[in-house]
């Protein structure tokens, strides 16, 4: 009874290291998008508060992070709090912003990773916007993983506050803005984006079953391939992740056409 206790766990360990060693290093996206989904319906699954699903997805963001750095990915950008979630009542609200915080001090804790915030800081708390600034300050001595944080973010929003900083920029150089919209490109609007100077994300995971976007990075997303997972974001595994990056070595990437 013992050992059949025990086989999986074993199995489950043979795969997943299989799995590993049959990723080839260059096939690995160097820029991965993760829309943590499912905190919710995971906490209701045993009958738990919801903030006691939005600690289990925090903590799983820590362990996905650990997945990254031991793989070499280089650039990981979080959907943690989308403006829509904005509406959400305002205990919850509270009890998300403090759990937020806390993963942003455990972050802050990693020497070896870089920090950038991506959304409207004047829709949240003062402490939570203080924390976002102060880590976005902070220069590693060695960057192993560049962390995007989208909290209060929304594609659209990112999309207007782009071109709303390309024109102000141009009028402040005494661009005529009629010249300016002969000659725009897309590479004028990217200069703007919340991840300028970042590559766009090779591969955009979204976990607990949803194929949508709602918003997550739709200027940068324009090429990236999609990978849908039913688990939801608490219960993801490593085995889950490591499917991910063996589908998306096996695509044929077309770039539009």
């Amino acid at each position: 009874m013992k050992l059949r206790m025990e086989m999986p766990g074993f199995l489950y360990g043979f795969y997943e290291r299989k799995l590993q060693r049959s990723l080839d290093p260059e096939r690995i996206p160097r820029h991965i998008g993760v829309m943590v989904d499912g905190n919710r319906r995971w906490a209701r699954q045993f009958n738990a508060p919801t903030s006691q699903g939005h600690q289990a997805g925090a903590d799983k963001i820590h362990e996905f992070l650990g997945w990254c750095q031991e793989l070499g990915i280089k650039v990981v950008t979080l959907y943690m709090l989308s403006t829509d979630n904005m509406s959400r009542s305002g205990e919850e609200l509270d009890l998300l912003m403090g759990i937020i915080a806390n993963t942003l001090d455990r972050l802050d804790e990693d020497a070896e990773i870089s920090v950038h915030a991506m959304g409207a800081p004047e829709l949240l708390p003062d402490y939570l916007a203080a924390r976002l600034n102060r880590l976005t300050a902070r220069t590693p001595a060695r960057e192993k993983l560049h962390v995007n944080v989208a909290v209060g973010y929304g594609g659209r929003r990112e999309i207007v506050d782009a071109v709303r900083e390309l024109l102000h920029d141009a009028v402040d150089r005494g661009t005529d803005i009629g010249k300016l919209a002969d000659d725009l490109s897309v590479d004028d609007i990217s200069r703007f984006l919340y991840t300028r100077g970042q590559p766009d994300p090779d591969l955009v995971i979204r976990t607990s079953g949803e194929q949508r976007l709602s918003g997550f990075l739709m200027w940068q997303s324009a090429y990236s391939e999609f990978y849908f997972c039913e688990a939801l974001w608490p219960a993801f595994r490593k085995v889950d992740f490591l499917r991910a990056l063996r589908d998306y070595a096996g695509r044929q990437r077309r770039y539009g056409s």
